[in-house]
């Protein structure tokens, strides 16, 4: 009866050891960015650490995996685990449902092109069917557009590459903005070093809130609240075709944007002012007014950037001669407001 009684509390102690792990597994893809993956093992690592630093035997803790498919078979496998000592490689434990996996960035966004790639999809499909998170950072939205994740959502990548994203599939509403997002069952994360707010989301997620702030601070990021919008570049189409429009864009890059008016554009365009609006909304995607506004948001980032002029001498540098005018259309375009910006960002001593 000892014996009976002793097998149950150590089968009891597995089961509740195995429930304070999460296993995340981590793809080595074609084309993966290592920096990328050795970066989140870190990452995770650390949170190991301090989650055990705090909790003890109690600690809850992610098991780190790297995936890679077999050259001989291409099935998938592991070839690191955080945990292999702990807990030995088994064919039970081979074949456990994964808690999470990511899909590191990468810069080939042409997954289709692979030989191999009919086995990852199918792969990467079985996992999600099972209970399995999926995540991907910036071009890594390509391969699970591809696979067929994506339909019907929302998600982002990289902002250069949303266009592009969106262009090859329609079924995905793509949302440059963001830098996260969260479906619950599927996750995409924005640009390169989107991985490190994936990564403390995924912390977050399985270990916990203060592990993650601690785990921010150990590596001196900022844990919550950022957004894409914050660090993209406003990059309007120029190959659209459109002669008179590309003119009147290029008028406005050389220092056009802070006085001209519609009717400027338009007859720079040597266009009648509806015809004008129309043809510029199709080449764009933008109002000539939005554009105007991108224009001279942009050029008064660089000034809260590398400036110490005040908020008021940058409105009406950049055209505004209402500040209240200036700070809301900055807010709408940026998420920030102009102080927040500079706070942010601001390289001069002056606050």
């Amino acid at each position: 009866m000892r014996r009976v009684a002793g097998d149950k509390n150590d089968a009891k102690t597995a089961i509740l050891s195995r429930s304070r792990i999460s296993e995340v597994g981590i793809v080595l893809y074609s084309g993966a960015q290592m920096s990328a993956v050795l970066g989140l093992t870190d990452l995770f690592t650390v949170a190991n650490r301090l989650s055990v630093e705090r909790a003890g035997a109690d600690a809850r803790e992610l098991r780190i995996s790297h995936w890679q498919a077999e050259n001989e078979t291409d099935r998938f496998v592991r070839i690191l685990d955080s945990h292999r000592h702990s807990h030995p490689d088994t064919q039970e434990q081979q074949e456990r449902t994964l808690d999470c996996l990511i899909l590191p960035p990468t810069l080939d966004v042409d997954p289709q092109e692979k030989q191999s790639f009919s086995n990852f999809a199918k792969w990467v499909r079985a996992q999600h069917a099972i209970g399995t998170l999926i995540c991907s950072v910036c071009g890594g939205a390509f391969w699970l557009a591809t696979i067929g994740l994506l339909d019907g959502r929302s998600a982002t990548t990289h902002w250069s590459y949303a266009e592009l994203l969106a262009m090859r599939f329609p079924d995905v509403c793509v949302d440059k903005d963001k830098l996260i997002i969260d479906h619950g069952d599927v996750m995409t994360a924005g640009g390169v070093m989107a991985w490190i707010d994936l990564g403390l989301k995924l912390i977050d997620r399985f270990i916990g809130p203060t592990i993650m702030l601690e785990t921010a601070r150990f590596f001196l990021v900022d844990p919550a609240g950022r957004e894409q919008r914050f660090y993209a570049s406003f990059s309007p189409p120029m190959n659209h075709g459109d002669v008179p429009v590309l003119q009147v864009q290029l008028w406005l890059q050389s220092g056009k944007a802070e006085s001209a008016t519609v009717s400027e554009m338009a007859q720079k365009a040597r266009l009648g002012e509806r015809t004008f609006l129309r043809r510029f909304l199709k080449a764009t995607g933008l109002t000539p007014t939005g554009y105007v506004q991108h224009l001279r948001v942009g050029k008064a980032r660089a000034s809260l950037e590398f400036t110490s002029l005040t908020i008021n001498e940058i409105s009406w540098n950049v055209g505004y001669e209402d500040t209240s005018s200036f700070r809301k259309v900055f807010q709408r375009i940026m998420g920030l407001t102009p102080g927040d910006y500079r706070r942010r960002f601001g390289v001069s001593d002056r606050n």
